[in-house]
């Protein structure tokens, strides 16, 4: 096997890149990904696993309402990460996404289970079974993040035979690029992602909103002289919680205060790339 990265991708300076413009002029394209997702209740163990399952169907049953009013308050219009299990599970949460017209975009069936360790005929299922889900929700499944952002060898090529666009995993790069297959990569976010900095050890919430305020500051300031993408990722079980979330509310409108900011979800900032990209 072949362990070379960029047989998956060319590698690209940043300084070299060519410039891209936003809609309106934008500095930024910043796009909210809330991640809802179904974990199994018995996790792999004979008994139930109350402590963890109830804390991330805490999410779906009040988290998620939390930031779906804090993100239509300010203009937000959301891309979720979903697994397919949501559709069968909390159907009413599938209706309020319908009335939004947020951007569904695949996330495998459950986070209770990785892609890696698959055989090539079993993760193209789980690929197929998740965009006919999306499909039957009366959107096309144009993005994909990797369950625990995991892929395996084949992972890329089968996203591409099932009309996937762009992927999230490759966390490398403040804008979008061309992966050698055809399929984009879009700038996604383990920095300013609630689940790798709110659980164990957690950060504190001050820090999440300073590091949001931060980065934005900086991509702003960048984004004058070619565009950034810049991402917040979302779990509804962490930022959902009544002590978190006014500190999405406020870092929402902070860079909501700035003029040249383009919220978009994931496929409209593919396709304003895709208008203008120069391939090398």
């Amino acid at each position: 096997m072949n362990s070379d990265p960029f047989r998956f991708f060319p590698y690209q300076a940043i300084v070299d890149r060519p410039r891209i413009a936003w809609p309106n002029d934008a500095a930024v394209a910043v796009w909210v990904i809330p991640n809802i997702e179904h974990f199994h209740v018995e996790a792999g163990n004979p008994a139930p696993d109350i402590r963890n399952h109830s804390r991330r169907d805490y999410g779906n049953r009040v988290g998620v309402w939390r930031l779906i009013e804090v993100m239509e308050k300010n203009g937000v219009k959301g891309t979720v990460a979903l697994n397919g299990e949501v559709v069968r599970y909390y159907p009413r949460i599938m209706q309020e996404l319908a009335r939004l017209q947020w951007e569904l975009m695949g996330h495998g069936l459950t986070n209770s289970a990785f892609l890696t360790g698959l055989a090539k005929e079993q993760e193209a299922a789980v690929i197929a079974q998740t965009k006919a889900i999306i499909q039957e929700q009366g959107q096309s499944m144009r993005g994909w993040l990797g369950p625990g952002l995991t892929e395996t060898w084949h992972t890329l090529d089968l996203l591409r035979a099932h009309g996937v666009e762009y992927v999230c995993d490759w966390v490398n790069d403040d804008l979008p690029y061309r992966m050698n297959n055809g399929l984009y990569s879009i700038p996604y976010s383990l920095e300013l992602n609630d689940m790798p900095l709110f659980n164990l050890p957690s950060i504190d919430i001050d820090e999440f909103y300073r590091r949001i305020c931060e980065t934005f500051d900086v991509l702003y300031e960048e984004g004058r002289k070619n565009g950034r993408v810049m991402a917040i990722a979302l779990h509804p079980f962490l930022m959902g919680v009544p002590h978190r979330i006014r500190y999405l509310d406020k870092a929402l409108r902070y860079i909501a205060s700035h003029q040249k900011v383009w919220f978009a979800t994931g496929s409209e900032i593919i396709q304003a790339y895709r208008r203008q990209e120069k391939l090398a």
